[in-house]
This record gives C-alpha cells, sequence and structure tokens, in this order.
C-alpha cells in the first residue's frame, strides 16, 4: 500500500482528529493493517484469483461478467496458467466453440513497459494481471496483489494440504473447482452451502458438476418426506478435456483412452457417494457410474431409487416443481417440454428436472420404486455455483469480520 493510499484511507473516515506522521517499527505495522481493514470496509469489492485458466477457470470469469459483478461486487485481480501472453487469452475468451463470442469488451495491455509481451488483460475496462503458474502454490504473489479469495481450477490441487500452499501466498480462502480431497469441506450451493463457518473452513470444494445436479434433486426428496432407502445414478455426460480426440495412451483407463467424439465410454464417477457429504442421511446410500458420450457441452443424470415411504410420479413432480420456484429457485429448474441437450447449453441452474422423463416401476401395488431425470449444463451451470460460493463465503466472512 502506497504512503499516499495510506492516508486517504483515513482522510476518508470520519471523526480522526490527528493523525500522527511519525510512525516507526510496530507502530508503523499496526496501523498500516488497521489502513487496510479501513480500506476493505470502505472497498467492499472481494479480490479474487484464478488459478487454472482452462475450460472451467475462463467460464468463471465469464460467469462474472455476465452476471455484471466484474468491478462491482468482485474485482479478478490476476489469473493464473503456463502461458502468461494475455492475447491468446484475449482469444480464448472471445470465441468459443460451445458457448459463442464473448459479450463484453476485451483488450491487452502491458503491466510494465519492460515486459515483452502483453500480460494484461483489459475487460471492460477492468484490467487483469496474467501471472506465470507456479509449482508450489506457495510461491504465487497473492498477498502482493492483495487477492483475498483464490479459485484453484488447475485439477492439479485437488488434495487440502497441496490447495493450503495458496494460503501461504497470501489468500485468505480457497475454492476448489473440483472434488477435494484431505479433509476439505464440500459445499453445493442450495443444499449444504449454511454449514460454511468463515473461522473453520479455509480451503472447500465446490464438488463436481454432476454432484451439483443431483444432490439439489435429493436436497428435495429428503426434504419433502420422500426420503431415499436405496439409489444408483448414472450421468450421461459430455466429454471433457482430459479425454481424447483420437485413441491414445490411458494406462490407468483403457477405455478412457479411446476417441471421445466416436465412442460412447463407460467411465467411474464419485459424484453419487459425494452425496452422502453434504446430505449425510443418505451416507452410503447412492452410488453410481457414468457414460462420457460424443457431445461437447450439457450432460443428464438419471437416479433410480426406493422411496422410504410410499408415494407417485404425481407427488414427486409437484414437490420438484414447487421447489424450483421456492427455496430451490435458480438452483433447481423444472421442464415439461420435450427438450434435448443442445436446450440446455448456457444454462445457469445446476440442475434441471425433466418431468416429461420421470417414471414409476408399474409392478402391481409398487408405490416406492421411481426414476427421476435432470439435466445441467456442466460447464455453465457449474462455473456459476463456483461464483456463488464465493460471494456466500465473502459475505459470510465479513459478517464475522474476518
Amino acid at each position: 500500500m502506497s504512503v499516499a493510499l495510506f492516508f486517504s484511507s483515513f482522510l476518508t473516515v470520519p471523526y480522526f482528529p490527528c493523525i500522527c506522521l511519525s510512525f516507526c517499527g510496530a507502530e508503523f505495522i499496526r496501523a498500516n493493517q488497521t489502513s487496510k481493514r479501513l480500506t476493505t470496509n470502505l472497498n467492499m469489492t472481494i479480490k479474487v484469483g484464478i488459478n487454472g485458466f482452462g475450460r472451467i477457470g475462463r467460464m468463471v470469469f465469464q460467469a462474472l461478467c455476465d452476471d455484471g459483478l466484474l468491478g462491482n461486487e468482485i474485482d479478478v485481480v490476476a489469473v493464473v496458467d503456463m502461458n502468461t501472453d494475455a492475447r491468446y487469452f484475449a482469444y480464448q475468451m472471445k470465441y468459443d466453440s460451445v458457448h459463442g463470442k464473448f459479450k463484453h469488451s476485451v483488450s491487452t495491455t502491458k503491466s510494465k513497459p519492460s515486459v515483452a509481451k502483453d500480460d494484461t488483460l483489459v475487460v471492460n475496462g477492468h484490467r487483469i494481471l496474467c501471472v506465470k503458474a507456479q509449482r508450489n502454490p506457495a510461491d504465487l504473489p497473492w498477498g502482493k496483489l492483495g487477492v483475498e479469495y483464490v479459485i484453484e481450477s488447475t485439477g492439479l490441487f485437488t488434495v487440502k494440504s497441496a490447495a493450503e500452499g495458496h494460503l501461504r501466498g497470501g489468500a485468505r480462502k480457497v475454492v476448489i473447482s473440483a472434488p477435494a480431497s484431505g479433509g476439505a469441506k464440500t459445499f453445493v450451493m442450495g443444499v449444504n452451502h449454511n454449514d460454511y463457518n468463515p473461522r473453520e473452513h479455509h480451503v472447500v470444494s465446490n464438488a463436481s458438476c454432476t454432484t451439483n445436479c443431483l444432490a439439489p434433486l435429493v436436497h428435495v426428496l429428503v426434504k419433502e418426506g420422500f426420503g431415499i432407502s436405496t439409489g444408483l445414478m448414472t450421468t450421461v455426460h459430455s466429454y471433457t478435456a482430459t479425454q481424447k480426440t483420437v485413441d491414445g495412451v490411458s494406462v490407468k483407463d483403457w477405455r478412457g483412452g479411446r476417441a471421445a467424439a466416436l465412442n460412447i465410454i463407460p467411465s467411474t464417477t464419485g459424484a453419487a457417494k459425494a452425496v452422502g457429504m453434504v446430505i449425510p442421511s443418505t451416507q452410503g446410500k447412492l452410488t453410481g457410474m457414468a457414460f462420457r458420450v460424443p457431445t461437447a457441452d450439457v450432460s443428464v443424470v438419471d437416479l433410480t431409487f426406493i422411496a422410504t415411504r410410499d408415494t407417485s410420479i404425481k407427488e414427486i413432480d409437484a414437490a420438484l416443481k414447487r421447489a424450483s420456484k421456492t427455496y430451490m429457485k435458480n438452483i433447481l429448474g423444472y421442464t415439461d417440454e420435450e427438450l434435448v441437450s443442445a436446450d440446455f447449453i448456457s444454462d445457469s441452474r445446476s440442475s434441471i428436472y425433466d418431468s416429461k422423463a420421470t417414471l414409476q416401476n408399474n409392478l402391481p401395488n409398487e408405490r416406492r420404486f421411481f426414476k427421476i431425470v435432470s439435466w445441467y449444463d456442466n460447464e455453465w451451470g457449474y462455473s456459476h455455483r463456483v461464483v456463488d460460493l464465493v460471494r456466500h463465503m465473502a459475505a459470510r466472512d465479513r459478517a464475522a469480520k474476518l
């Protein structure tokens, strides 16, 4: 913080009768820390850094822009990747094969005259520094840049202890945009986000896109008293960047090495089991698998389950529809139209329940065996939940005066 900014932060706060211009040692440090707190209170933008500007990192950034948050509620200070050529980042943002052209102004510039290439994005007039990736997140300059919240979207630092490197680099909190291990708390917006404890949860996971689709369905079933005795989930999932365009080497997953655009590929997923982390009453009751299919975006969850009480498709359908309009609005959607996957591209909701695809077992007197189906844009919907979680954490942190 510059001396000019230091004094301006005092001058904007009333009832400071005098300012001592003589500081030394610890007194200056304490005063500087006070100044930072005052500045934070006056400027309520959330300072964010994105580690990994790949598919999800860019989608999160675009979600911030489309929702009008960039420069208003959230200030993206820096994006981190192996490449720091801002012109290439700008190109990737401008043109997207799935979601279309970027709707906002984007240009590039140099952070200082001495750098060889443009290393700063300028989006809607806001400057975002492009920072070189580091093997150890602790070596990233979050503290120097004033970053409070890091969105960890490289896919490399999903173990809590590894992601904690961002804290040592100066960040206050880390949101992992993937399932995490090693004790990181998992949150699904609309389901268990209110369990967030500002003083305990410093590295958290936003779960997977599939868990974000499935958990809202299960949450409504449990909340509305239908319950789940046991269940099997299948996600029919679009291919992702981890797959191969042509047959290639995949020693750990032989089928996963086959050409993504030419095959339906059975795969594993921990999404169903992860629901037990966010809805403890379902722990051990759900499991599932995935089929990776030749579509670039939008996936669909098929949940087959046995309820804990007698009910009907009509009753379940009504409960999900009601929830989509009330306590799960903007998280859970509802459709009774004849829609297909392309109709859900760029849908920002986590899960869109398909009323027409829901089934009840037709055995005589069977009133507990059901199948429900829900769509999700595995890129766009998930990225919006990452943004929502950061905003939720920041609000809670500030309420706790952290």
